[in-house]
This record gives C-alpha cells, sequence and structure tokens, in this order.
C-alpha cells in the first residue's frame, strides 16, 4: 500500500499538469493529421487571441474592502462570437482560462454551432462569500469587462460555482451598461423567467448522455449497445454531475458510486440519484447517505463499473491513476480531466473516452438555442430544445467516430498524414474530435481570408 502511494506521487509529480500545456499538446498532436495547413495559421490557431487580467476592489459586508483578481481570455472568432463560462474559484489562473477557451474553440466546432472559444473567472473562494458579496463581486468583474463582452463578441455562461442567478446579475449590470437595446443575448444560461432556455440547466448532462447512447450503438464499446443495464460512477456530484446521474439513471443505469469535495460514497447495488440529490441539498454533503459506505477519492475512480464520468475539475485522471482504471467507457462530463500521458494509456488499454469537447458540448449547444432565441424574441419548448440537442449530439458524435475511423484505416495502409520522420499512430476519439474541429475551423478561416 505505502509503496503504491510513492510511486503514484512521483508519477504525477513528472507529468505536466499546467492545462494549457496539456491544451497545446493535444492541438499538436492532431495537427500532424491535417497536413498542408500555413504555419503561420497553425501558429495562430495555438495562440490566445485576447487574455485580461484585471484587479479590483469590492466592499465586504463587514464593511472592509477586498481586493479582487479577474480573467477573461479569448481564444478564436474565426467562426462567431467567443463563447465560455465564467467560473468563481481559488484556482482560477492565467493558464487555467487560456486552456479553457482554447478547449472552447474546439467545443463549439465539434457541436458545428458558429461560435468561437472564450473563458473567464474570479479567483474567490464562494463557500466562504455570502450572496450579496457574489453578486457585488459579479457586478464589478463585469463592470470592469466593459465592451470586451457583448451579444456578437464574447458571450459569458454559467461554470464552476456560477450558476443561473449569476447570470442574471450579469445581464442586469450589462443592461444597466447598454441601456436601449436587447441585452438578452449577452450571457446563457439565465432563468428561463429572464430569458434563458427551457432544458439549459440539464443541456451539459443530457448532451453526455445522447453522445454516450450514440457511440454505444455505433460499437466504440464491444458488447455494451446501450446505457440500459450498465453500472455508472460519477465524479463531481455538482450540477452537470447530479444531472448526469438522474438521466442515466432514467436512460436504465445503475449508478454505484458519486463524490464531491466532501468524498465519495459507494452502494454496489445502486445510489438512487433523485434521492442523494435531494441529501446533498438538506447537508450540504453526500457522505452519509444511507445504505452507502464512504470511499476514498482515489478508489472511486477505480472502481470496477461501465461506465465512469468525470464531472469534476481538470487533470482527474493521470498517468499515476489511469492504468487502475477499470471502465469500459469515461466519458467526460467536466473540462479537461484526463491528461495527454492518460488518453495514452486508457487507449492502449482499449478504454475508449468520449472527450470533453464532444462529451459535455450540449452545455454550448444549448446556449446557442438560448442565444437564438434571444436575438429573435421567442422561447422554444422543451420538446423542441431536447429534439435539435439530440439531432446536435448525435451528428457531432458521428461526425467524431468517422474521423476516427478514417484515419485509423489511413494510417493503417500507410497513405495519411504529413511526410514526416516521426511515424503517424492510430488516434482516439480526443484526437478525432481535435481533427474534426481543426478542420472546420481552418476552413472557415479560409472562406473568411485573411485580413486586410
Amino acid at each position: 500500500m505505502g509503496q503504491g502511494r510513492i510511486t503514484r506521487a512521483s508519477s504525477a509529480q513528472a507529468e505536466d499538469l499546467n492545462p494549457y500545456h496539456i491544451a497545446q499538446q493535444q492541438f499538436d498532436n492532431a495537427i500532424r493529421y491535417l497536413p498542408g495547413i500555413d504555419e503561420g495559421l497553425r501558429e495562430f490557431l495555438r495562440r490566445t487571441n485576447r487574455l485580461l487580467e484585471f484587479a479590483f476592489p469590492v466592499e465586504m459586508d463587514d464593511g472592509k474592502v477586498r481586493t479582487f483578481v479577474g480573467f477573461r481570455a479569448l481564444h478564436s472568432r474565426v467562426r462567431g462570437p467567443g463563447k465560455g463560462g465564467i467560473r468563481f474559484h481559488p484556482d482560477v489562473s492565467r493558464d487555467e482560462v487560456r486552456a479553457l477557451a482554447f478547449w472552447m474553440t474546439w467545443k463549439c466546432a465539434v457541436a458545428d454551432v458558429p461560435f468561437g472559444g472564450a473563458k473567464g473567472g474570479v479567483v474567490c473562494e464562494p463557500k466562504e462569500l455570502s450572496e450579496r458579496e457574489l453578486r457585488r463581486i459579479t457586478r464589478r468583474y463585469i463592470a470592469e469587462l466593459g465592451d470586451n463582452i457583448g451579444p456578437y463578441t464574447d458571450i459569458p455562461a454559467p461554470d464552476v460555482n456560477t450558476s443561473s442567478k449569476t447570470m442574471a446579475w450579469i445581464y442586469d449590470t450589462y443592461e444597466m451598461m447598454h441601456a436601449g437595446k436587447n441585452n438578452l443575448p449577452v450571457v446563457t444560461g439565465k432563468p428561463v423567467e429572464l430569458g434563458g432556455s427551457l432544458g439549459r440547466r440539464e443541456a451539459t448532462a443530457r448532451g453526455a448522455l445522447f453522445s454516450t447512447q450514440r457511440a454505444l450503438n455505433r460499437g466504440v464499446v464491444p458488447g455494451l449497445g446501450s446505457v440500459a443495464g450498465t453500472e455508472i460512477v460519477i465524479q463531481g456530484f455538482g450540477n452537470a454531475g447530479a444531472i448526469a446521474a438522474e438521466l442515466f439513471q432514467e436512460a436504465g443505469g445503475r449508478v454505484i458510486a458519486v463524490s464531491d469535495t466532501s468524498g465519495a460514497v459507494y452502494a454496489r447495488e445502486g445510489i438512487d440519484a433523485p434521492s442523494i440529490a435531494r441529501y446533498k441539498e438538506r447537508t450540504g454533503s453526500v457522505k452519509g447517505f444511507e445504505g452507502t459506505a464512504t470511499i476514498g477519492d482515489d478508489e472511486l475512480l477505480e472502481l470496477d463499473c461501465d461506465i465512469l464520468i468525470p464531472a469534476a475539475l481538470e487533470n482527474q485522471i493521470r498517468s499515476d491513476n489511469a492504468g487502475a482504471i477499470r471502465a469500459k467507457l469515461v466519458v467526460e462530463a467536466a473540462n479537461g480531466p484526463t491528461t495527454p500521458a492518460a488518453d495514452a494509456i486508457l487507449f492502449g488499454r482499449g478504454i475508449p473516452v468520449i472527450p470533453d469537447i464532444l462529451a459535455n458540448s450540449g452545455g454550448v449547444t444549448v446556449s446557442y438555442f438560448e442565444w437564438v432565441q434571444n436575438i429573435e424574441n421567442e422561447q422554444w419548448n422543451l420538446e423542441d430544445v431536447n429534439r435539435k440537442l439530440l439531432k446536435k449530439m448525435d451528428a457531432a458524435t458521428d461526425a467524431v467516430i468517422q474521423t476516427q475511423q478514417s484515419i485509423n484505416e489511413s494510417v493503417a495502409s500507410g497513405s495519411g498524414g504529413e511526410s514526416t520522420s516521426e511515424p503517424l499512430n492510430l488516434v482516439d476519439l480526443r484526437t478525432a474530435a481535435y481533427v474534426l474541429a481543426l478542420g472546420r475551423v481552418v476552413r472557415i478561416a479560409g472562406e473568411r481570408g485573411i485580413w486586410p
């Protein structure tokens, strides 16, 4: 036991877990399968178009003034306005928002919605702040951004530790600064009563379910053709994770373990998702839920199951634990939960990963639907939203799987890729998704031309 922990620690220490470095590595790996792209365009697509960093004062409830640091990264507007969430978390950093904006560009391209990538956040611990303090932080953050966001330039959304209520404050702040216009499209994930879309709250988890069902139907996991009858483990019982638990359970799966920041719980016979969600709302934690045993966070990731859903933060599956993963399929509801080294290990072991830029693209897809509804002053019914989401997720999943099959057939025959001294290898679903996304962005860049 002790030796295992030492080995894991030293392995993790050797791996570069900087999210921006990981994003760049994923890009560099995928671009090799797209020969003939101009070197200057490659460099442009690797870079962050704009990064804002600023400090601002906020008066706290006790009357003291505290300084907060905020960020907003815009990676690309080749396909349309920047699109990406705002998170409130102690670990928000320059490289994190740059990586998340980078991933958002490719996510929007995989989902085939007309946005580019952006992301933002404030360095803070929301659990230690009152609602009034969070409202002041949000308003001042948006005021500092000023015209760097807008309905046709950069459109925020919820992310870690932000919600529809936070988006309402964002809209109201922007509206006060731009009176007399239709400002509803400036932010998505708003309350339904304030122009939000029906189905947006569940969209990330529902999209993950749709993508998983399609991938299983397409034979991504031999012998596993549907979510029905599967055993499911969910790391991160927040908004996406809790809703995923309910939706995958409704689809016939059995949730056997979940975790949150307080710890993890396990029950082989199954955990009722709505019941544990109510328990957490009442107690603030999943620990102690009746009929479950408390287990360690590492133990949760390594449980024998059919589907593992990381729905927490980045770098959860790494080189030090990927060899112990026993799931048949990993579905990334979180952004960046699996490192490149872990990807290679899982691919070598025959464990497919439905990557974040596909699996959790349901959120930005329904955000796009909300944006369209706001521009047209309409509200679609829930059935229409979910029908349109299913169509988008099926098309995106099919395109990624087909891209993987085409690349691997080409590599196997020795006819694919660039002329390079480094041989091209068979690709996993993540690399295929990147190749698909990069191809779509490069084609639009070519059609638009370089200005002036």
